[in-house]
């Protein structure tokens, strides 16, 4: 009895696939996976935005002078629901918990953590506040007291080119004095 050479035609072992088949299931698959990912981007989405509604009455006591706070959801890798220029809030790593953060030069910093919407509105209260104040500290500041200008003295200027003019005429006639003691 002889045994043939490995053909794939054993019973139970599956057929080599086409690669158009191949591919077709791979493009099915990565469809699945980007509907699941944009699900999740889109139920982060819709939470950031219950806490910007959540947010509303606190942004309506807001005077309208005051133009620190520029809210609003950034639709992107990652959605964030933006307080001002520094500070933001995304959703955690579970896709549940907000996290509100705030850029410095040293790194992010988390200022609140929870699933609860109504600690990270108080957090933002808070933050809302201390800025204000910052704003209002900034703009009540001392400016420097004015040192009194003492007017220059023009003679000082004239004089200083009287002399170097001076000191180019003497300058050129030693020159002129030399050549013709070098000529004799």
């Amino acid at each position: 009895m002889s045994e043939a050479p490995n053909s794939g035609a054993e019973v139970g072992l599956p057929r080599p696939l086409r690669l158009r088949d191949a591919l077709w299931r791979a493009r099915i698959e990565a469809a699945d996976r980007t509907g699941v990912v944009v699900d999740l981007r889109d139920a982060e989405v819709a939470r950031l935005e219950i806490l910007n509604d959540a947010l509303d009455p606190l942004f309506a006591q807001v005077p309208d002078r005051i133009d620190l706070f520029d809210r609003g959801i950034s639709q992107g890798d990652t959605p964030r629901l933006w307080v001002d220029v520094v500070a933001h809030i995304m959703m955690g790593r579970d896709k549940r918990q907000y996290r509100f953060v705030q850029d410095t030069r040293f790194g992010r910093i988390v200022l609140a953590e929870s699933h609860d919407t109504a600690v990270i509105v108080d957090a933002v209260t808070d933050y809302v506040a201390r800025r204000m104040i910052e704003r209002e500290h900034a703009l009540v500041a001392t400016p420097a007291p004015e040192l009194e200008k003492k007017p220059k003295p023009r003679r000082r200027g004239w004089g200083m080119f009287l002399l170097g003019f001076i000191l180019g005429v003497i300058a050129l006639f030693g020159l002129a004095f030399y050549m013709s003691l070098r000529n004799l």
